[in-house]
C-alpha cells in the first residue's frame, strides 16, 4: 500500500529554509514531475479513508488543488480552493496562516454555514495554516465531516488538534533525519 508514495518520499531532496528542513516532494510543490500514477494512488487513498460524506471538498493553495482535483474526480463532490488572492466577493473570509517558513493572508469563497466538508492537504508540518483554515471553517459555520494531510511531518498533526480540537488524518508520517527523508509510519486507515 502507497508504495509509489513512500518511494518518492524517500527519494525527496532535502532544502533549507532558515532553520526548516523542506522536503521538495511532488505531491507537496510539484516539483520534479507529478507523476500520473503517483497522483492517482495518493487520491484512490485519501478516498478510500476519509470520510467523504460531504458537499464539498476544501483545499488550500497551492499544493491542495491537485490533490483535491484528482479526489473530486474520483468522487465527483465539487471543491474550494483557499486562495492566496483577495477577490473582495461577497462572504469573503479572511484567513491569516503562519507556518515554519513563512506568513501571510488566505481567503475563503464558496462556502456557507451549514455546508459538510471534508479538508484536504498536502502536508501538516507546523501546523499553522490547517490551523488557521479550520479556525475559519468554524466561523463561517461549516460542519467539518473529515480533516485529512497526505503528510504528517513533525509535530503539526498535535498542534493542529490540541488548537482546533478536531482530529487530523494522515497517509504516511516521515521526517527528515540526517538530510533524508525518512517514513515512519504508513498512517493511512489508523484513526
Amino acid at each position: 500500500m502507497l508504495e509509489k508514495l513512500v518511494k518518492s518520499l524517500i527519494e525527496a531532496p532535502i532544502v533549507r529554509k532558515g532553520d526548516y528542513n523542506y522536503f521538495v516532494h511532488p505531491i507537496t510543490d510539484g516539483v520534479p514531475l507529478v507523476e500520473a500514477e503517483l497522483l492517482q494512488e495518493v487520491a484512490e487513498a485519501v478516498s478510500k479513508h476519509a470520510n467523504l460524506n460531504v458537499d464539498k471538498i476544501v483545499c488550500v493553495e497551492a499544493m491542495g488543488i491537485h490533490l483535491a482535483t484528482a479526489i473530486s474526480l474520483l468522487t465527483n463532490i465539487p471543491f474550494v480552493v483557499v486562495r492566496k488572492r483577495f477577490y473582495g466577493l461577497e462572504g469573503e473570509v479572511a484567513v491569516h496562516q503562519t507556518t515554519g517558513y513563512s506568513e501571510g493572508e488566505l481567503y475563503i469563497n464558496g462556502l456557507s454555514e451549514g455546508d459538510r466538508v471534508f479538508l484536504v492537504d498536502d502536508v501538516v508540518s507546523t501546523g499553522g495554516t490547517m490551523t488557521a483554515v479550520i479556525k475559519a471553517l468554524k466561523r463561517i459555520g461549516t460542519e467539518i465531516v473529515d480533516v485529512m494531510a497526505v503528510i504528517e511531518k513533525g509535530d503539526g498533526k498535535d498542534f493542529v488538534e490540541k488548537e482546533t480540537g478536531i482530529k487530523v488524518n494522515t497517509l504516511v508520517r516521515a521526517n527528515v533525519i540526517q538530510g533524508k527523508v525518512v517514513v515512519k509510519e504508513i498512517t493511512a486507515g489508523k484513526k
